[in-house]
């Protein structure tokens, strides 16, 4: 009888218990209060990434001209999702809305399904108001499994992995062959310094994407990411005595360091100054705290998707989705597309001096 009692009682105070209320969706507000709070979400979302952050609206504004939406869902006063969108209008290179342009990784982070279905819905409303070809979200795990509407290409791969706190552990976990280059760049002098600003970090950059026919990002851009995400963003110098190797910008989010920008001088390849500078970063972020080294984003059949896996990275498919809005067919904008081959070449051709006077012009709207 009792236990007749008791379920009695539970049902009448499951009755009276206040009910969640609706999830709503809004655009983040611009103040500091407003921006600590999606933050706070996206630290403690597991789905969440560093490209969830809020400071990405201020990067991707302020460096590159672009409107931006930053989606978030409430629930009784509780953030539940976000959802970072900005938009990319281009003559050469199309229409969209990308959740995150300049971001590897993208999507909605949310702790509800309540919360994701609104903000999906918030989204496709924004791109056919647009007019957009298409709605990108560059996922890290599947979204919408299964969904027709939702369409994806089998082209990028991600390359993570475990690190210990341990340096001799780490040495050895790399394969052989890559390790011995790792060695070289230590008895070739090899040192790494962090610096408070870009300059010389750009100087290697710049080389570097110019000599795979790539067009710059303009130096603004990565002051601005120092700026904006702080001690979240280090730069990394490789010096040997006093000449400058190869440099690197990374991101650090939780315990894992993700190295995003690099890039190394003509002398690197002599003195193994790339694979020195990504062994002396994982060195020094394991020694922060760090426990997964994220070798980030890179397409299939590319010189930099060998590299990673040199280094005893397995590739990850990252399952990128595309709903068409205005478009026939899914974009194609990289460059192993064969109708940029040309333009490739040219670049590289180019004077550095031009080549990074007119590189920002067009990496705007590459996203």
């Amino acid at each position: 009888m009792s236990a007749i009692i008791e379920s009695a009682m539970e049902r009448a105070q499951s009755a009276t218990a206040p009910q969640p209320g609706p999830v709503t969706v809004r655009l983040l507000r611009d103040d500091a209060a407003d921006r600590a709070r999606w933050d706070a979400f996206v630290q403690a979302c597991p789905q969440a990434t560093f490209f969830h952050r809020a400071g990405w609206q201020r990067v991707i504004e302020g460096a590159f001209g672009h409107r931006t939406w930053f989606y978030l869902a409430e629930q009784d006063g509780v953030i539940r999702g976000v959802l970072p969108l900005a938009q990319i209008k281009s003559r050469l290179f199309g229409h969209s809305l990308i959740a995150l342009p300049f971001c590897v990784y993208g999507g909605v982070a949310a702790d509800s399904d309540a919360a994701r279905r609104q903000l999906d819905d918030a989204a496709l409303a924004l791109a056919r108001n647009l007019g957009v070809g298409h709605l990108e979200y560059r996922n890290y795990s599947p979204a919408h499994p299964g969904e027709p509407a939702w369409q994806g290409k089998d082209l990028y791969v991600t390359f993570r992995k475990a690190i210990a706190a341990d340096d001799e552990a780490n040495l050895n976990a790399i394969p052989r062959k890559q390790r011995a280059m790792v060695r070289k760049g230590i008895k070739c002098g090899l040192a790494g310094e962090v610096d408070d600003n870009v300059e010389r970090f750009f100087t290697a950059y710049a080389h570097s994407v110019h000599r795979l026919g790539t067009p710059v990002f303009p130096k603004n851009y990565f002051a601005l990411l120092k700026e904006v995400f702080g001690d979240d963003c280090e730069v990394r110098v490789i010096v040997r005595e006093r000449e400058i190797v190869a440099g690197v910008l990374s991101f650090f989010f939780r315990d894992e360091v993700l190295p995003y920008y690099g890039g190394g001088m003509p002398v690197a390849r002599e003195v193994a100054g790339n694979d020195f500078m990504y062994w002396n970063l994982m060195q020094a972020a394991a020694a922060r705290g760090c426990r997964l080294f994220d070798f980030g984003r890179s397409k299939r059949g590319t010189g930099a998707f060998d590299f990673k896996k040199n280094w005893g990275f397995e590739a990850q498919p990252l399952p990128y989705e595309y709903h068409l809005v205005g478009a026939a067919a899914i974009p194609d904008v990289n460059p192993l597309n064969p109708k940029y081959q040309l333009f490739i070449r040219v670049w590289q051709k180019m004077p550095l001096a031009l080549a990074n006077v007119l590189g920002p012009f067009i990496v705007k709207d590459l996203g």
